[in-house]
């Protein structure tokens, strides 16, 4: 499986962006989708994850913000970013797992930086 991100730039405060996560190889409806991000200094945290099934969760700093999706057909996951904030500056990967928790495949990342 091969995860491609995209989507990064240069995003305004208060703007939009979206990224999105091609899969090839294998079908990503079959996994547990996530996004995390990283920025300078940091360490790795958790954006959004969107099950095999549909279910849907969010780190407490993105909530009510982004919105993480799917579209089968494309097979691609999304993540719509509004409201962007300085903080929402770093690296965003995309991950894709057999189960939730377990990360057995990562794209290679894709840079957000939102200017104040």
């Amino acid at each position: 499986v091969q995860l491609q991100a995209s989507g990064g730039g240069l995003g305004q405060a208060g703007g939009s962006l979206r990224l999105s996560c091609a899969g090839s190889g294998r079908m990503l409806s079959v996994f547990h989708m996530d996004w995390w991000r990283q920025a300078p200094g940091k360490e790795r945290e958790f954006v959004a994850s969107i099950s095999g099934s549909g279910a849907i969760n969010y780190g407490d700093s993105v909530k009510g913000r982004f919105t993480i999706s799917r579209d089968n057909a494309k097979n691609t996951i999304y993540l719509q970013m509004n409201s962007l904030k300085s903080e929402d500056t770093a690296v965003y990967y995309c991950a894709a797992g057999f189960v939730d928790g377990e990360y057995n495949y990562w794209g290679q990342g894709t840079l957000v930086t939102v200017s104040s």
